[in-house]
């Protein structure tokens, strides 16, 4: 009796879509507080419609207990959907990508899902731990790798005549100093071959920072 009460009420649903409300809860708060777009509710949501679109893909080819579909048609689609909801949380704006991680952690919440709604729960707690700890575990480091100090190698192009102190003084308000140059003077512009050192994390910064000048016409890092 309480087998066919639990088989109608679909309790194995209500644990999976409860554990992908728990799994989706722990990576989106962290998102949360770490104060990104994609926050608690919204990873909560993506992780449950996951996991439902899941079991339904895999129980919307039986009949009678036989296979006659493929459970794969709705779980691809689930893929494909959620990237495109990833590629919305992207913005490219003078030189800089922001958004990567927003649209990654988006991917692979939907992955955790889609695992925990194929019955596969073990699995589905295992990759949520291990995406958490990436996520706020790793930052640390992510942050102490940005502040390390690198040299590279910049191509800067800009109008005819511009000065090498204009190019300097807007380097150096974001912390990165000209420890090498070579300019080289052409009909339609002005090419400064420099090397540059300062923090990794300033450089994007920096780069945005020229390219937002008039005199400015393209940056290039190797």
């Amino acid at each position: 009796m309480m087998m066919e009460v639990a088989r109608i009420l679909r309790v194995d649903l209500l644990v999976k879509l409860s554990l992908a409300v728990l799994l989706g809860g722990i990576i989106g708060f962290e998102r949360e507080v770490a104060g990104k777009p994609a926050g608690l509710r919204t990873n909560i949501l993506i992780c449950i419609g996951a996991a439902l679109l899941m079991d339904v893909s895999t129980r919307i080819g039986l009949a009678n207990g036989v296979r006659v579909g493929d459970p794969g048609r709705i779980a691809a689609q689930i893929v494909s959907g959620v990237g495109f909801l990833g590629a919305g949380t992207i913005m490219q704006s003078q030189g800089m990508v922001t958004g990567l991680t927003s649209a990654a952690t988006i991917w692979v919440v939907a992955a955790i899902g889609m695992t925990v709604g194929a019955g596969y729960y073990i699995e589905g707690v295992g990759a949520g731990l291990l995406v958490t700890f990436v996520l706020a575990g790793l930052g640390r480091l992510e942050h102490w790798v940005r502040r390390a100090r690198r040299v590279v190698s910049a191509t800067i192009r800009t109008r005819t005549g511009t000065q090498e102190e204009v190019v300097a003084t807007t380097l150096r308000a974001h912390g990165i100093r000209i420890e090498g140059r070579q300019i080289f003077d052409h009909e339609q512009d002005r090419t400064f071959e420099l090397k540059l050192s300062g923090p990794s994390r300033q450089f994007d910064i920096a780069m945005a920072a020229l390219l937002a000048r008039d005199d400015v016409y393209g940056v290039h890092l190797d």
